[in-house]
């Protein structure tokens, strides 16, 4: 697909709308709102790359409470046009039709792979992907499971999310403090990169998960980006049809 004059394609990922409380996720999501109205302009295609909630998990009948502006959001910029895409990350992996239903946005569950006016790229939230983390691996496997979901859907949904909701707050926590990058060697998802470099030639890996804000040339002429978040960075990526760049909002 090639771009339109003057159009862009937008990345971002990482917002875990939820946390810490309510009051600083409201001024997130306000944020948020005032970005996608910006982006509006000359936005032909945004990707929302993983964790977008802090605690999601969709009932046949029962999604979770809140998110009111910028589900609406969403909603008006589909409705006028803007091809939205997003995807689950390890926060938000009990996506099971809403978005598609009421937003018309698909839903990735697995990395994807697209080209851009000859460019390619590779997209995904990250969790999971390069080697370690054995530990995570094996749990997202238990909990993609169609039968372990089945069961915690017999959960009262006052039940059901707020042990989510528990089980994450027991994570890492999202903190302001800068996470450094740790170097090729210790970067799990740079490691996935480069390998799949020797299968097939990628121009962009584009990821979240890692909560760092970094552009970290690769073999090939490749580029991995990571997206940040917008707890601490506020940071998205975006491609104007000859190169893709991290930028930073500066807005209220």
């Amino acid at each position: 697909m090639d771009l339109a004059e003057g159009k862009k394609i937008y990345f971002a990922s990482d917002f875990h709308l939820g946390i810490p409380d309510k009051a600083t996720s409201l001024a997130r999501e306000r944020r948020l709102c005032n970005w996608l109205d910006e982006i509006q302009k000359d936005a032909q295609q945004l990707y929302l790359v993983g964790d977008i909630f802090d605690v999601w998990f969709e009932y046949k009948n029962v999604v979770p409470k809140g998110y009111t502006r910028f589900l609406g959001k969403l909603a008006e910029l589909s409705d006028s046009g803007l091809h939205i895409e997003a995807f689950t990350g390890n926060h938000d992996l009990w996506m099971r039709g809403y978005f598609e239903e009421e937003l018309n946005i698909p839903v990735h569950h697995e990395p994807i792979e697209r080209e851009f006016n000859g460019k390619k790229f590779f997209i995904a939230h990250g969790d999971g992907l390069g080697p370690g983390d054995h530990g995570y691996k094996i749990l997202k496997t238990v909990l993609r499971n169609p039968v372990a979901q089945w069961l915690y859907r017999r959960l009262h949904p006052d039940t059901g999310v707020g042990m989510a909701g528990w089980f994450s707050r027991l994570g890492p926590k999202h903190s302001v403090e800068e996470k450094p990058f740790l170097g090729p060697d210790k970067e799990w998802l740079v490691q996935f990169a480069t390998d799949k470099l020797k299968e097939e030639h990628i121009d962009y890996f584009i990821f979240g998960h890692r909560h760092i804000a970094i552009e970290y040339p690769l073999p090939q002429n490749s580029l991995y980006i990571n997206l940040g978040d917008w707890i601490r960075y506020d940071s998205y990526a975006v491609f104007d049809g000859e190169e893709l760049k991290l930028q930073y909002y500066k807005g209220n």
